[in-house]
């Protein structure tokens, strides 16, 4: 099969198209056949070495979190799942080395889920890695209806999924973006505040996706809850403020949770760019170039 890999960090131009062998299912896994695969900002760090955590050893890498694609084998003591069926899923692939960028993928079945009905893959393959952080942003905080929560990058992709969910979950949302993002904030019944203003009001909540840091403590209110967009960027508690950090891990239960709020129309799907695995490295050109609203989205 043919994979988007790399044998060396360095910049885009270590990305190539090599075969590779098909992978096997093992017990409790399922082969994917794969239709789409996202790319995100984490990649781009990894390819080029600057990842702030220790890597596998052992290059060369297959990357690739999102998977949208058809079951193309299952293995053992595996339920649920059959040859065929549509599934969208999320893959550890800096455990493996090994990831979604591949024409065939082998995932644990308890990371996939159906995909969601009659959304073509590439907007499919938006979902899993962005949506799962969100909701796990959401679940963080545990914030009773009514509540009021700070998005800061609420433009991007995470930020979008998490607007669309606290609107879902009874949530007062406001979120932090350019100018130009006012239209798409507001489209998720949130309050528009513009990042060329310095933020200001009182929350229970942020979710800092804009990588503010410490000084947006000052607008939660005392016990209430701060989310940071990974684990070195959490900052320590103040006046009884809870503080927890995005780490994404595979969940295909709370994905099928994800997959009904797309089917129902409540959380949208955004795709920008689509490349074939032969321009990999003109993705990941684009994805450093910025101002995305919506996901990069690689193809076989």
């Amino acid at each position: 099969m043919r994979a988007v890999r790399y044998t060396e960090f360095g910049g885009p131009e270590v990305l190539h198209v090599a075969e590779v062998p098909v992978p096997e299912a093992g017990p409790g896994q399922v082969r994917v056949r794969v239709g789409a695969s996202a790319l995100h900002p984490v990649d781009l760090m990894v390819r080029a070495g600057r990842f702030p955590a220790p890597l596998p050893t052992g290059l060369p890498y297959t990357p690739g979190w999102d998977v949208a694609g058809t079951v193309d084998a299952v293995g053992a003591s595996v339920d649920g799942f059959a040859v065929g069926d549509a599934v969208i899923g999320f893959s550890s692939w800096l455990q493996t080395t090994v990831g979604a960028h591949a024409e065939y993928v082998v995932l644990d079945a308890a990371s996939l889920t159906a995909a969601p009905t009659n959304v073509p893959a590439t907007e499919a393959a938006t979902l899993p890695t962005n949506g799962l952080a969100a909701a796990q942003a959401l679940e963080f905080l545990a914030l009773p209806e009514g509540s009021t929560v700070l998005v800061t990058g609420a433009a991007g992709q995470v930020g979008g999924f998490a607007l669309a969910l606290a609107r879902a979950a009874g949530l007062h949302a406001t979120g932090l973006a350019g100018d130009d993002d006012r239209a798409f904030v507001e489209s998720l019944g949130a309050t528009f505040l513009s990042r060329s203003d310095d933020p200001k009001g009182t929350f229970d909540a942020v979710v800092d996706l804009a990588v503010i840091g410490a000084p947006l403590l000052d607008l939660v209110r005392d016990g209430g809850g701060y989310v940071a967009a990974s684990p070195p960027l959490r900052p320590e508690p103040v006046r009884g403020i809870r503080t927890f950090a995005l780490e994404v891990l595979p969940d295909g239960s709370r994905l099928a949770r994800l997959v009904t709020l797309v089917e129902s129309g409540d959380l949208p799907l955004r795709v920008a760019e689509v490349y074939p695995f032969a321009d990999a490295a003109a993705a990941h050109e684009r994805m450093a170039g910025g101002g995305l609203r919506g996901g990069v989205v690689i193809v076989p």
